[in-house]
């Protein structure tokens, strides 16, 4: 079972491609994730409906029941795991420090001048707004 305090199990690609479908279609089904799916990975709606159930065993999921049928939502939005996948990258790889994250992503042409020209002005812009 999930545990809050600690970090989930990432995502396969064929996991991020379901939650992809889920976000995008809250409550949706293991016959309708098929059907979500069907151009672009086609497949049983067994192998759906275990997928599903990993990804709620994994704690991305939850399922309300409706008749005889699950359907699925995110346990939260895909921004939130974002942020918290990137504070895990910082504490484990960086020591903690924001600061080496970021300074390795210039160092490595990772974020470019016009987009740290941008997040500097946004960075004022906030500082500013906590100021006054």
């Amino acid at each position: 079972m999930f545990r809050a305090n600690r970090p989930r199990k990432p995502l396969s690609p064929l996991e991020l491609l379901v939650m992809d479908a889920v976000w995008s279609q809250p409550g949706l089904s293991a016959d309708a994730l098929c059907q979500a799916l069907a151009g672009r990975h086609p497949m049983k709606e067994s192998t759906a409906r275990t997928v599903l159930k990993r990804l709620e065993e994994k704690g991305y999921v939850r399922h309300t029941v409706h008749g005889r049928t699950n359907h699925y939502r995110g346990c939260e939005q895909p921004e939130n795991l974002a942020a918290k996948t990137v504070r895990q990258i910082i504490d484990r790889w960086c020591g903690g420090s924001v600061e080496r994250l970021l300074v390795g992503l210039v160092d490595n042409e990772v974020v470019g001048r016009d987009e740290l020209r941008d997040l500097a002005r946004k960075i004022a812009r906030r500082k500013a707004e906590e100021g006054s």
